[in-house]
């Protein structure tokens, strides 16, 4: 390749010459080139819709210039005759040229191009033209695609670091700018700096899958030796000398090569955007003035992530894609043990787990690498995880990024402890060696493993690989002597996989043995002094459920844990049951300022049975309230029906000055999800029953019983990304006194001038209504809320602040107009559009009819102010069935608003991308 790099139009120049030899045994007609480059030309590319469904706003709202794309000049072959090339719109980022003549196996061919490379923005990917002028290069070239199982690789680029490009040698020459340097991970050849206002560099690279590029204004790179390897990196840390940066990168690379193999190139590159793209997950996160971890452990811990990555990357011949497991793996496993030979004693709170304020909290107690096992369970509890060998385009981004990356380094380090002979870390060496002499897939890596194992292990990739089955083991008939104990195994889940039994005596293992459990199967031990026996001690399974997995040999009918108390939130602790406790404080007119104390056993991990219980009490008021909820969860694995949450739920506040209400509302949920983990379809099927006493008040006079029972079901089905959200709903309604049926529709686009289109169908019809008041009736601007389902902070207030408090339901309208219920049917149309960022035009139109009165037509519009959607909004009615309100008096009292205080709700739209 020739590349002119022009860094005002953000640009490469290229001339590229391609031999491509046909090793494989099939004739071919085409050759498929990946243009990933390309993948960023518009809204509308796979990788586009990706940022979409993860909720990724920059790249829909950034400029053109912002964007890349590739436009191809020139393509010929051997002898200069045109080729015809093929990019469809469906997948604009590979191309597939067409060959003139059928290549045979052995033969070769030239490809001669001449494109342009539009490089965009880093603030999508990190790779990309930087703010400061430079530009990281990654995946920035036409680069053949790998070919297996006679076929070429057809990826999309996904923005998941993943290429699948063929085996390359290249030759490199980038012409930049005299003012600029420039640092790569291929080997200089030569450097020419005879034009005073372009310095040409020539580089070389053979037997690679693909290579880096970095472009300065000053160079910001180090390099640094270990052996006859370079390692350039530009990693920040501010407070490690050169000679303490040299002997931690020193150190990680001796134990790369000792532990995986001998790095087949002489020079590598570990950069900040490789680090930023996938840093370590977790609390070296923080700002390094709260940090619980030295400067140089931070610095160590992010250069060996990163090394280890880019170091198997550049070598494993895999299809990332496909075999995305066997890196993340080999990667996570190696970094495992690098802990334990370096940090053996590092805790994953780091100096927190010193302090007495923590060192009752079981999180304290874990150490680095028993985390890894944490992030994995997160989302087996949340019935969210997936199978290690899935693609890793199917996985949603918590795995992708964290989940199941860690459990497939478990994983390894599982088989590692279960055949006890240095397995693993050979067959990891060993196939490391074959990808220096051919093109290798996972079962290459599976088949190393088989053939050096003593053991028979195809229950590891039947069920620890391909499958999500969970494993979970406890004890029965568990007896003892003072020399020996005796005990069986039950297989809940009747998932097999070997399992380790532990003998503990005062917290110290005094005997561990492997098993491999059978139905009806007795084992018996030495016991050699020990207190308690425990399955899976120190959680090298990946094991559902530890709450089961011990036995206290003092006293065996001891079946009970003990009750421990912690502050805001701890990991589950198998040998306690945890009560977290933390202070409250809510808000509404009638009760004030209401400070209290939640009890509640949600720790970090899901479990099946939850309660929470929040006693508080109300200062305006000058009474007791609260609220309080009791749930179970049962999880379905293998069914699109996932989940199924009954419960019930208590509150008691005023709703009226003088008076206080109690809801009861049992409930039974189910949840459905796609098969396929990534689409963002939800379904929810809900039947309840809410039952509502309310204490008399002087200030309500509008005749309705107050007390009421009503039956509710309800099914809502919810797909939505970033560009488009559809979803509807039906809800019906049974109590003694009136019966309803209602529906609503609605639909959100965001459109490519950034303009978003709000719209939003409602109907509702009484299907008998013998009440003789609008309590129940439909709402036009804002429902009553007799189900006490929404956070209404004024409920009985009909004049002043609190009534203006907008809740998109029933109607929706934003005008507060006459009549404003019905009690026979109700249809509206509640649309908005956005016409510059946050700033919307909305408006609204309906039918409502009353009984024994002709229909009414409703109509209002104004301006909204979408500040944070559906949390905080203001509306400012202008025009509506009242004329002109922007006209009218106290037109401040018109004014409508939308609040949310709930910190939960806020935390999800930062999370959605995750789940």
């Amino acid at each position: 390749m020739e590349v002119a790099v022009n860094l005002d139009l953000k640009t490469l120049n290229i001339r590229q010459d391609i031999t491509f030899h046909n090793t494989s045994n099939d004739s071919l007609i085409s050759i498929v080139l990946n243009d990933w480059n390309n993948a960023f030309s518009d809204k509308n590319t796979p990788l586009a819709k990706r940022f979409s469904d993860e909720f990724y706003r920059g790249f829909h709202l950034a400029k053109p210039e912002e964007r890349g794309n590739t436009t191809i000049l020139n393509l010929t072959d051997s002898d200069n005759l045109a080729l015809e090339w093929e990019r469809t719109e469906k997948n604009p980022d590979f191309i597939v040229v067409k060959l003139n003549r059928k290549l045979r196996p052995g033969e070769k061919i030239d490809l001669h191009l001449t494109y342009i490379a539009k490089i965009p923005s880093a603030k999508f990917t990190h790779y990309g033209f930087e703010q400061n002028g430079g530009m990281n290069l990654k995946n920035w070239f036409l680069s053949p695609a790998r070919f297996e199982n006679h076929r070429f690789v057809k990826n999309n680029n996904f923005n998941l670091d993943d290429i699948a490009n063929a085996v390359v040698d290249y030759e490199v020459e980038i012409k930049i700018p005299a003012n600029y340097s420039i640092s790569t991970d291929l080997n200089s050849v030569s450097k020419d700096e005879s034009n005073t206002a372009f310095t040409t560099y020539s580089f070389a690279g053979t037997n690679r899958t693909d290579f880096n590029v970095f472009i300065e204004k000053q160079n910001s790179f180090r390099s640094y030796t270990n052996g006859d390897l370079e390692v350039v990196s530009d990693l920040k840390t501010k407070k490690l000398n050169e000679i303490q940066r040299a002997i931690v990168i020193n150190r990680i690379a001796t134990f790369a090569n000792e532990f995986i193999g001998k790095y087949p190139h002489s020079k590598i590159t570990v950069s900040q955007a490789d680090y930023d793209r996938n840093p370590f997950y977790g609390l070296n996160q923080l700002p390094s003035f709260i940090s619980p971890f030295s400067d140089e452990f931070m610095f160590e811990i992010t250069f060996l992530k990163t090394y280890l990555s880019n170091y198997l990357k550049n070598s494993l011949r895999l299809d990332p894609r496909k075999d995305n497991w066997v890196y993340d793996g080999i990667q996570i496993y190696a970094m495992m043990k690098y802990m334990e030979e370096h940090h053996l004693d590092q805790k994953m709170l780091g100096r927190l787990s010193d302090m007495k304020l923590f060192k009752s909290y079981n999180i304290t107690n874990l150490t680095f690498n028993e985390q890894y096992s944490y992030y994995y369970m997160l989302m087996a509890r949340k019935n969210l995880d997936q199978p290690l060998g899935d693609p890793k385009n199917t996985l949603i981004k918590f795995n992708e990024q964290i989940a199941s990356k860690y459990r497939a380094g478990l994983s390894l380090s599982y088989l590692d402890d279960y055949l006890n002979h240095n397995i693993v870390p050979e067959s990891v060496h060993e196939f490391y060696e074959l990808n220096k002499t051919q093109q290798t897939n996972r079962y290459n890596f599976e088949k190393i493993l088989v053939k050096n194992s003593p053991k028979n292990i195809d229950w590891f990739f039947r069920t620890i690989i391909e499958s999500r089955d969970i494993i979970d083991y406890k004890f029965t008939d568990v007896s003892r002597t003072k020399d020996s104990v005796q005990f069986s195994i039950k297989n809940i889940t009747e998932v097999y996989a070997p399992i380790p039994v532990y003998g503990i005596k005062k917290n110290e293992v005094v005997f561990k043995e492997w098993i491999e459990p059978k139905n009806d199967s007795i084992y018996h031990f030495d016991r050699k002094n020990a207190d308690k026996i425990v399955l899976n001690y120190d959680n090298e399974v990946p094991e559902y459920n530890q709450r089961n997995n011990w036995k206290n040999l003092k006293n065996i009918a001891i079946t009970n844990r003990p009750i421990k108390f912690n502050f805001a939130k701890d990991l589950e602790d198998p040998y306690y049951n945890q009560i977290l406790y933390i202070p409250t404080l809510t808000y509404n007119y009638y009760d004030g300022i209401t400070p209290g104390i939640r009890f509640h056993n949600k720790t970090i991990l899901d479990k099946p049975f939850i309660f929470d219980i929040n006693p508080a009490y109300s200062i305006k008021a000058q009474t007791l309230s609260g609220s309080s909820a009791f749930s179970w969860n049962q999880y379905y694995r293998n069914s699109t029906l996932f989940n199924v949450r009954y419960s019930i739920s208590q509150n008691y506040f005023h709703y009226a000055p003088d008076a206080t209400y109690l809801r009861l509302n049992p409930m039974v949920q189910l949840r459905i999800r796609e098969e396929n983990f990534r689409d963002n379809r939800k379904q929810l099927i809900m039947f309840r029953q809410v039952i509502v006493n309310r204490e008399a008040s002087d200030y309500i006079t509008d005749n309705s019983k107050p007390n009421y029972s009503i039956f509710n079901a309800r099914y809502s089905n919810t797909k939505t990304e970033l560009v488009d959200h559809f979803s509807y709903m039906n809800d019906i309604q049974f109590s003694g006194d009136f019966g309803k049926l209602s529906g609503e529709v609605e639909y959100r686009r965001l459109f490519e001038n950034n303009h978003k289109l709000n719209l939003r169908l409602y109907a509702g019809v009484f299907l008998y209504n013998t009440t003789n008041s609008d309590y129940f009736s439909f709402g036009l601007d804002r429902p009553t809320d007799y189900l006490f389902d929404y956070n209404l902070f004024g409920r009985s207030e009909s004049t002043g602040f609190f009534s203006q408090q907008f809740v998109m339901a029933e109607g929706g309208f934003k005008s507060q107009l006459e009549p404003s219920y019905a009690n026979q049917w109700m249809t509206t149309l509640n649309a908005s559009y956005a016409i510059w960022n946050w700033i919307e035009v909305y408006g609204d139109v309906g039918f409502l009819k009353n009984k024994h009165q002709t229909a009414f037509f409703a109509y209002d519009s104004g301006i909204r102010l979408n500040l944070v959607p559906d949390y905080f909004e203001l509306y400012f009615p202008v025009y509506s069935n009242n004329g002109w309100e922007i006209s009218q008096s106290k037109y401040n009292e018109k004014i409508r608003f939308v609040i949310t205080f709930a910190p939960k709700t806020l935390v999800t739209l930062f999370t959605r991308k995750w789940f």
